[in-house]
């Protein structure tokens, strides 16, 4: 059984499709309740798949003072003087392996590196590339890359985590040799986030997830598992709506996510993550419950 709202003190949110809407927007009925939570005492902690400069415009409407968990767990830094807090790591034959699997099965990677100040987040090999879905990436995210051409087979240092990008079934496909070829080393998932065409199999040092990036935080400020609230809506969301006192879908979240839940709020189109928060404080229940 989920722990009682009352217990709670810390909120983890995901952003694409729970804290933003299918526009991409903050919308200020949420914004205004997680300023409630806040002022009420609850520590909120952003928990995404998305790079840290992706994630880091969201920060400044929200105006919360709080690390940013990114790249599904494997990067954790500070907004406010871009600190990092945690960063993954991949031994290098691990890492050659991996990209091994990934250039046998025809696609390319995309390395991402802890180089915010440099001006980069990301690793590519090249950027006139043929499949349709890594075209798209690039372009969408102009000027934050660093062309590495021997990447797929002399990658540079400091990588903590990468993807690949296809269609749903490649990426599954992809997945799932990953796992064959490399079992117990890897963390991996496919999702596709609403900004890009393609599928990501999104890979990390197993044991990376968003759930221990989550932990990694509240163990500063001395908050147990059963003192948590996860809400997400995608499959890199249920170690954490798992694993957390009170874990919470979005009524948008994947069905794998839902079956996973306690509880299942309105969809991100709906301010659910508003009704989260009226749950949190005042006992008003979401759509609906579901046992553990």
């Amino acid at each position: 059984m989920p722990s009682s709202h009352s217990t709670i003190r810390l909120l983890a949110i995901d952003i694409d499709g729970t804290l933003v809407n299918s526009r991409d927007e903050l919308t200020e009925t949420t914004r205004q309740a997680l300023h409630r939570a806040c002022a009420a005492g609850l520590k909120i902690v952003l928990a995404t798949g998305r790079r840290y400069s992706r994630a880091l415009p969201l920060v400044g409407p929200l105006a919360i003072d709080a690390p940013l968990v990114t790249a599904s767990g494997a990067l954790i830094k500070h907004p406010l003087d871009h600190r990092t807090l945690f960063r993954a790591t991949f031994e290098r034959q691990l890492l050659c392996d991996l990209l091994t699997v990934v250039e046998r099965r025809g696609f390319e990677a995309v390395l991402y590196a802890d180089s915010y100040h440099d001006g980069f987040d990301f690793y590519c090999e090249r950027l006139e590339v043929e499949r349709a879905e890594l075209a798209d990436y690039l372009a969408l995210n102009p000027g934050c890359h660093r062309l590495w051409p021997a990447l797929m087979r002399d990658p540079p240092e400091g990588v903590f985590a990468g993807f690949s990008t296809g269609t749903r079934d490649e990426m599954l496909e992809l997945h799932e040799e990953l796992q064959r070829e490399l079992p117990g080393l890897l963390y991996t998932h496919v999702l596709r986030s609403p900004r890009y065409i393609g599928h990501m199999c999104e890979i990390a040092p197993f044991g990376v997830t968003k759930w221990s990036g989550i932990q990694h935080v509240a163990a500063e400020w001395g908050i147990l598992p059963e003192e948590m609230c996860a809400v997400g809506d995608d499959v890199n969301d249920i170690p954490m709506i798992e694993a957390a006192g009170i874990g919470i879908a979005m009524g948008n979240a994947q069905p794998e996510v839902k079956a996973a839940a306690d509880l299942i709020a309105p969809t991100h189109d709906e301010d659910g993550l508003a009704a989260v928060v009226d749950f949190l404080l005042d006992g008003i229940v979401p759509y609906r419950g579901r046992g553990r």
